[in-house]
């Protein structure tokens, strides 16, 4: 199973290193690197482990968002001493922390391989949990599988058990992933020029970051609604079409 547990005695979530990288999309020796150019804090040690916070995982994503537009190490490392110095960075990165959390709120479900399969049945392959991994619904440690998300398990389930193949539904969720990811760059897009700005976050006051920060909170629920809604409306469009063309052959 996940070695990531909760911990309040380190504000949240903490992490093994691996977990860490994993978590933050980097290698770990990208994260033994940051660490020995001062980039980030080292982990809190108990016994031969080490662990790391949310914290941690914030200030890695930092540093990869600095790296995708264009600084180098050194100008990162320069860059976050310069806030620290000022005071800045904790601001910052909770304003990081605020734009990031609670967009993902879903329960992961961990079971052995025996009961997956005991779960699907016939209806599902070696291969169809080796493309779920790839797809990043399960994560497979030795002899237990977690799914990300109990209810899309539950979703993935029930259009099982009505007939629909194990591979269809994949490849639907295959096609919403991208889509989805789309949506997300059109509102992020428009959340980066409308509301932070051509001067970027390094740049901003701290009157500015508070407004960020807020804007970020009110986005959440809109843009989920918005995306829920149209769908609803798409749906029963679809379906309305679908049962008209039933009744015409049915005449």
């Amino acid at each position: 199973m996940s070695s990531l547990v909760h911990d309040d005695g380190m504000d949240g979530e903490r992490y093994r290193r691996e977990d860490l990288a994993r978590a933050a999309g980097v290698k770990v020796r990208n994260l033994r690197y940051y660490q020995e150019r001062g980039l980030l804090p080292p982990p809190r040690r108990e016994g031969r482990i080490a662990w790391y916070s949310a914290d941690h995982l914030t200030r890695l994503r930092l540093i990869s968002d600095l790296l995708g537009r264009g600084y180098t190490v050194n100008g990162i490392a320069e860059l976050l001493h310069a806030w620290e110095a000022g005071g800045g960075l904790s601001q910052l990165l909770g304003l990081e922390r605020a734009m990031t959390r609670d967009w993902v709120q879903e329960e992961p479900v961990t079971m052995t391989l025996a009961e997956l399969r005991e779960l699907f049945g016939p209806a599902a392959t070696a291969e169809d949990t080796r493309r779920a991994a790839e797809l990043g619904y399960v994560r497979i440690d030795g002899n237990h599988v977690t799914h990300r998300s109990r209810r899309l398990l539950e979703a993935t389930l029930t259009l099982v058990r009505q007939g629909v193949p194990l591979v269809e539904v994949l490849d639907a969720g295959d096609f919403v992933q991208t889509q989805a990811a789309v949506l997300a760059d059109r509102f992020v897009g428009l959340f980066r020029r409308h509301v932070i700005g051509t001067e970027g976050l390094e740049r901003l006051s701290a009157t500015q970051l508070d407004h960020i920060s807020e804007a970020a909170a009110a986005l959440r629920p809109v843009a989920g609604e918005v995306v829920a809604a149209e769908f609803a409306r798409a749906m029963a469009r679809r379906v309305e079409a679908e049962v008209a063309e039933l009744l015409r052959t049915q005449q």
